[in-house]
């Protein structure tokens, strides 16, 4: 018969956490100084998606200061719960328009801006609530090849005059760029690519606005590669909290 699991404490998993996070924190600083930048150029946004309001105040106590979410429903009650934090919320999963009211709520930064009814979407709801909203532009680098239809994010072609919507709602702010390692496309299983590119596209998105400098790109597979290539925001969940849970 196979023996209970005994349960684990909370400095059990504060112990795991920072000793993830050290192991993390390593990597970043390893990639920076390879690439001839200063650790201070890059910040860790810990995505803590499906677990508890619990590691995110272990990860508060911790030194952590940018956590991220990518669903509303599960997002929205973990902020209320942490509110006492001094803690930046970033919403990077795919936003639906009827959910936007309430992410505007809690979210400092929205990274997954990607077509104009968002844009005004996301502008009224601030106007009503009084906030000012960082915007990052999501860029679908597969769509350059047209083989992203039904990703989301925005072509790259397209980036500029998704930015100038942006640069034109009250209440937003363009921040810069965010993107995902492709899984189709030319840069399929090629993330150093794939982020270079996106530097790229963020050179000439600062031509149009000079302090649109965010570029959220890197996971916990790949931040190095994206450290590599300029990015200035890696978003790490599984290699600081561990391998997630099946969703149900």
């Amino acid at each position: 018969m196979t023996e209970p699991l005994e349960p684990v404490t909370e400095k059990d998993r504060r112990d795991e956490l920072a000793a993830n996070l050290e192991a993390v924190e390593r990597r970043i600083a390893d990639a920076c100084a390879a690439a001839g930048r200063d650790r201070s150029e890059v910040t860790l946004v810990v995505v803590t998606k499906t677990y508890p309001a619990s590691d995110v105040r272990l990860l508060a106590d911790l030194g952590v200061r940018n956590v991220a979410e990518n669903r509303d429903q599960e997002a929205a009650a973990k902020a209320a719960e942490c509110s006492d934090l001094p803690l930046v919320w970033h919403f990077v999963g795919q936003l639906q328009t009827n959910k936007v009211r309430s992410v505007t709520d809690y979210a400092d930064v929205v990274h997954s801006v990607d077509r104009g009814r968002l844009v005004t979407a996301l502008s009224s709801a601030a106007q009503r609530q009084g906030r000012e909203l960082d915007c990052l532009l999501q860029v679908a680098l597969d769509k350059e090849a047209d083989e992203g239809a039904g990703r989301g994010g925005v072509a790259p072609d397209a980036v500029l005059e998704l930015a100038e919507q942006v640069r034109a709602a009250p209440r937003l702010r363009l921040a810069g760029l965010m993107t995902v390692a492709p899984l189709a496309g030319p840069y399929a299983g090629r993330p150093r690519e794939a982020f270079e590119r996106l530097m790229e596209i963020s050179r000439s998105l600062r031509s149009l606005e000079p302090t649109a400098n965010m570029v959220s790109a890197g996971m916990s597979s790949d931040l190095e590669d994206a450290v590599a290539a300029g990015a200035t925001h890696v978003r790490v969940g599984s290699a600081v909290l561990g391998v997630r849970p099946r969703l149900r």
